[in-house]
């Protein structure tokens, strides 16, 4: 088992707790949503890079996301619900009903 420990440099005034708090909330939004949408829908290999078509795909995934966390009948993680609404009409409609 290995330990890292971050460093940062800032100029903001306040107390390392106030700012540590700051840090933590940035990587809890890139845990929470990021990282779901790459395990989840394989982001980072997307090669859709014309237009608006990039944007226009980010919102389409956090739509289904959205979808997805709502529907609270079903075991699994995102990715499963994903799968499942893929193979199951009735469910996909369960999903859209959330």
């Amino acid at each position: 088992m290995s330990q890292e420990t971050p460093y940062y440099l800032s100029g903001l005034p306040g107390d390392a707790a106030r700012i540590a708090a700051a840090v933590r909330g940035h990587w809890g939004i890139e845990n929470r949503l990021h990282w779901v949408r790459d395990m989840a829908f394989d982001e980072d290999r997307c090669r859709v890079r014309t237009g608006q078509a990039a944007e226009n795909f980010v919102v389409l995934r956090h739509i289904a996301l959205n979808l997805l966390r709502r529907e609270g009948t079903a075991k699994g993680g995102i990715k499963a619900k994903r799968l499942q609404a893929a193979w199951d009409i009735t469910y996909l409609l369960k999903v859209l009903a959330a």
